[in-house]
């Protein structure tokens, strides 16, 4: 119970970092919307939105040099993309870092779990997993904080 609640709260601060615009612009990668992109950050790293860079892995995401390339290489500010900060400045800010894992999920998006559909369980794994690994198993801490969090907002 104790873990819902604050899956819950870490998920509401991410929602109210992120806009409605992009969260309209993800609901466009069918079931990317605000809860799947919150549940995701939860899984990745607590909702830690002032990680920072640890490694090659940076911000709430957890997001590779890689993946934001993948992406669509989205900035902050109009930053232009060529910049050395650009990828630390975009996956560092919540707001910037969900454009880019929409733009991941739309590059990569597919049926991993092969249920037929396309959905947030979907992006979870093309998430950690990568584009071309989503059907693999996924590390237990990660598969379990998401699935706590999906069900927390499960109707």
């Amino acid at each position: 119970m104790a873990f819902k609640m604050l899956a819950v709260a870490a998920v509401a601060v991410f929602l109210a970092f992120v806009s409605e615009e992009a969260a309209s612009q993800a609901a466009g990668a069918g079931g990317l919307n605000q809860v799947c992109l919150g549940c995701i950050c939860e899984a990745a790293s607590g909702c830690n939105t002032t990680i920072g860079c640890v490694g090659d892995i940076c911000g709430p995401f957890h997001i590779t040099w890689g993946y934001w390339s993948d992406s669509g290489k989205p900035t902050l500010n109009g930053q232009p993309a060529s910049d050395n900060n650009a990828y630390a400045n975009c996956v560092n800010d919540a707001y910037c870092a969900a454009r880019a894992v929409q733009g991941y999920m739309e590059k990569y998006s597919q049926d991993c779990n092969n249920d037929g559909t396309i959905n947030c369980d979907d992006y979870a794994r093309i998430h950690y997993l990568g584009g071309y690994g989503c059907g693999g198993a996924l590390e237990k801490r990660y598969e379990n904080a998401y699935y706590n969090c999906r069900n927390s907002f499960a109707q």
